[in-house]
């Protein structure tokens, strides 16, 4: 039985507020998987901070309409289901990359970031995006390794000394 206006206004509502606060979404077919598959590929999403739906494809270009991702409005054919990145841009692109390895039914079909629609081949590039801790920690070495080195390099003086007047203190006693 297919779902009342009611029903259908609601889930379009439901998907516009996530997709105006998602980071970016994945757009995958997922003819073929189980429905045990599907509650699995769920429970992954939500560990994740990826908001997993399947949706009309009328329903979902209404529910993108003045969000960044009316772009993927003309790429809505066919059974999808969207997953949209709560937490960190590359979360829903590592979810559907990890599953759609296991089970090969899951076929990436768009890749939507900033406003921009890219083909299924881009999941890997979003997929491979660091984490928020991961970035902050890169952040960190980036901007301690000059001081680390200024530090090494005043701190070699010294040290430099001391071992040249350890130097001539063996010679003499050798001589």
């Amino acid at each position: 039985m297919g779902l009342s206006l009611e029903q259908k206004k609601a889930m379009v509502q439901e998907v516009a507020a996530v997709a105006k606060e998602a980071y970016s979404a994945v757009g995958a077919e997922y003819r073929g998987l189980t429905a045990g598959q599907m509650d699995e590929l769920r429970q992954q999403a939500r560990e994740n901070g990826v908001y997993l739906r399947v949706v009309k494809n009328r329903l979902a270009k209404r529910a993108v309409e003045g969000t960044e991702f009316e772009c993927i409005q003309s790429e809505l054919s066919g059974p999808l289901l969207l997953a949209f990145s709560l937490e960190e841009p590359g979360a829903a692109a590592r979810v559907i990359k990890a599953y759609s390895k296991e089970n090969e039914a899951l076929q990436t079909r768009l890749v939507a970031v900033g406003g921009e629609v890219y083909p299924a081949s881009e999941l890997e590039r979003l997929a491979s995006l660091p984490t928020r801790d991961e970035a902050l920690a890169m952040l960190l070495a980036t901007m301690k390794a000059p001081v680390q080195k200024l530090a090494t390099t005043l701190n070699e003086v010294p040290g430099k000394l001391v071992r040249t007047v350890a130097a001539v203190k063996d010679a003499k006693e050798a001589a």
